[in-house]
């Protein structure tokens, strides 16, 4: 088969379409043809180097994709043959807290992820995927869309009439801004483009602030709220965002950090927090169990993904580099169209 590997040293590491053999399934382990797969910003923090965590080299990049079970293990009963999956980004978070996860067992690093032909997966680390959604969007689902579905809905609880503020719009954000309009909620996005704020109030949101426009974007969101703030934060900057983030949270309102976007130098007061007596939490994407309700509820309501742009699959470098101009709107995807040999 062929895969895609990065291969060197960090910081200096190469993408490199190679010949590997077709895995053989273990017990309890899945074959995957791969017929999708999409970036999210850890993919391209590995690949340029820059990721806080090293992993050995070489290395097959990319957590997120979906393909068809074409052979299986000993001892698996959860897939057979011909199923259509989707990648679950922890190999082995199944339901439950967070210390059910297993750091060694992340998919796209340490673990050989989904930029091949084929791909082995653990039987448990699979999932369905939705019958309404084509290979593309099916593709974007297992970090961007869980990690927004896990921080709004397994552990926000979020509530018809609650408002969401959702920081940017990439991947996260955007299904973020699609589970809380779905679940009856208000959402306001920020980002440096009026297009792309119009483009998020046609898929709902409610309002929108241009931070470039608005360096006080904090004070626009408490304006928009009436000066009670939101209910809800996807907080993808990092430190250099999270003041204002805090800002613009209501009393006891819940700040889920998801990413560093904006870098990761800057200051946290702590007594901040305690002032505004936020709950902040981490959203390390999310278990298994969560990416099935998501499933169950994008099929009720026929929810499809924003895709901004879709490579083939060999093409991969020019996809990173989409994605670190900032210049998407949604999921970049990759589709694996055959190679002849």
């Amino acid at each position: 088969m062929k895969a895609i590997v990065l291969h060197g040293e960090p910081g200096d590491a190469r993408l490199q379409l190679v010949d590997r053999p077709i895995p053989e399934p273990k017990r309890h382990e899945v074959i995957v043809r791969v017929r999708a797969s999409a970036l999210n910003y850890r993919d391209l923090e590995i690949v340029r180097g820059t990721y806080h965590t090293s992993f050995p080299l070489p290395l097959v990049p990319l957590s997120d994709g979906v393909g068809e079970v074409v052979s299986v293990g000993e001892g698996v009963t959860r897939v057979k043959a011909g199923d259509r999956v989707c990648s679950a980004f922890w190999q082995r978070w199944v339901a439950g807290s967070f210390d059910m996860a297993e750091p060694s067992y992340q998919l796209g690093g340490p673990i050989d992820g989904m930029l091949a032909e084929y791909a082995k997966l653990d039987e448990q680390a699979v999932v369905l995927a939705p019958g309404h959604l084509s290979d593309a969007e099916a593709a974007t689902l297992p970090c961007a869309a869980v990690t927004a579905w896990h921080a709004l809905i397994t552990e926000g609880a979020l509530k018809p009439g609650e408002t969401v503020l959702a920081l940017g719009t990439g991947g996260v954000s955007l299904f973020a801004l699609q589970f809380a309009r779905s679940a009856g909620a208000r959402v306001i996005v920020t980002s440096s483009s009026d297009e792309k704020i119009e483009r998020a109030k046609v898929l709902g949101a409610f309002a929108g602030v241009n931070y470039r426009r608005h360096e006080d974007w904090a004070g626009e969101v408490l304006r928009l709220t009436d000066g009670r703030g939101v209910d809800h934060v996807l907080e993808v900057g990092g430190p250099g965002s999270f003041a204002q983030s805090l800002r613009a949270v209501r009393l006891g309102g819940q700040i889920n950090v998801i990413g560093y976007l904006g870098g990761t130098e800057g200051t946290i007061n702590p007594l901040d927090i305690f002032r505004r007596q936020a709950r902040v939490r981490g959203i390390p994407v999310g278990s298994r169990a969560s990416f099935e309700a998501m499933v169950r509820a994008m099929e009720a309501q026929e929810l499809r993904p924003v895709i901004d742009r879709i490579f083939p699959w060999t093409e991969a470098a020019n996809a990173f580099r989409h994605l670190e101009s900032g210049a998407h709107f949604g999921k970049v995807v990759l589709r694996h169209d055959a190679l002849s040999s």
